[in-house]
C-alpha cells in the first residue's frame, strides 16, 4: 500500500506543482480555478478517488478486526 501511495503521489506532484499563469475562464489564483479548470480537476478527482479507496479499505479492515 505504501508503494502504491508513493507511486501515485510521485505521479501527481508534477501536475500539482506546475506553475502557470491563469488560464481558462477563471482567475489563476482563486479556489474556483482549481475546481473548474480541467488540468486541476483531474488531479482533484484522482486525489478524491485515492482518499475514498483508502477510507473504504480502512473501514473494511476495521470491520474484519471486530469480527
Amino acid at each position: 500500500m505504501k508503494a502504491l501511495a508513493t507511486c501515485l503521489f510521485s505521479a501527481l506532484v508534477p501536475f500539482l506543482a506546475m506553475a502557470h499563469e491563469g488560464h481558462g475562464e477563471t482567475g489563476g489564483y482563486t479556489i474556483i480555478h482549481y475546481f473548474t479548470e480541467p488540468i486541476h480537476m483531474f488531479a482533484t478527482a484522482a486525489l478524491i478517488a485515492f482518499a475514498a479507496f483508502g477510507f473504504f479499505r480502512w473501514l473494511r479492515k476495521e470491520k474484519n478486526k471486530d469480527a
